[in-house]
């Protein structure tokens, strides 16, 4: 019977946590013109979730988590746009399925560090750069043909530094790792504030260490 009540607990709570993510990845406060933005503490709730109830739960959190923001990207900014076939699944994967699922790696040093504040932060910061990873690697493959175009486009000294010295892969990899280290380094340092403004709250605190 206790089992039940904790199992039933867990998934109502998840459920709450992932439908608050979707709704705060709503509240832009930068977006950039070709896909990603900086939201308002969105990836936190999965980011507590993993530490709550463990990797594996977390990873399951990211995935319906990641397929409802494939949906909701599908439907409403046609984030699939130009693409067919095979470059549909990849992008799928890389920017939704996997870069969301990774985020559930973020409880990784629970129990393994002294300062829970602590443990979060870390295994946080990795899960983030994990997703960063998947959305570079996709934006290598998939747009990495406009990098020429954006930094053209830049035009500044560092723009012209790149278009000199970078050519080919390695100019399309540097674009897609610049693009997406725009939105994303600052959304984590975002998201870390709250993590820690939360982690700061002794009754949340317990809340979140003691599931």
């Amino acid at each position: 019977m206790q089992n039940s009540k904790t199992n039933t607990l867990r998934l109502v709570t998840s459920g709450i946590f992932i439908g608050l993510a979707t709704v705060l990845s709503m509240i832009k406060v930068f977006a950039l013109p070709f896909g990603g933005s900086i939201t308002l503490f969105s990836m936190v709730p999965l980011l507590i979730l993993s530490y709550m109830y463990g990797i594996k739960w977390g990873m399951f959190c990211g995935i319906v988590y990641g397929l409802l923001q494939m949906i909701l990207g599908a439907t409403m900014s046609s984030a699939f746009a130009g693409l067919t076939g095979v470059s549909i699944l990849i992008m799928a994967l890389l920017d939704y399925i996997v870069a969301y699922l990774v985020l559930g790696t973020a409880g990784m040093f629970k129990n393994k560090l002294k300062s829970h504040t602590a443990a979060i932060v870390l295994g946080s910061i990795i899960a983030i750069l994990l997703r960063l990873l998947c959305h570079f690697l996709s934006g290598w493959i998939l747009w990495g043909s406009y990098a020429t175009e954006w930094f053209s486009n830049m035009n500044n000294s560092f723009s012209e530094y790149m278009l000199t010295n970078f050519h080919g892969q390695l100019l399309a990899a540097a674009y897609s790792l610049i693009y997406n280290a725009m939105y994303l380094i600052p959304e984590m340092i975002i998201s870390v504030i709250g993590i820690v403004v939360i982690m700061s709250i002794k009754p949340l605190k317990d809340k979140i260490v003691n599931q």
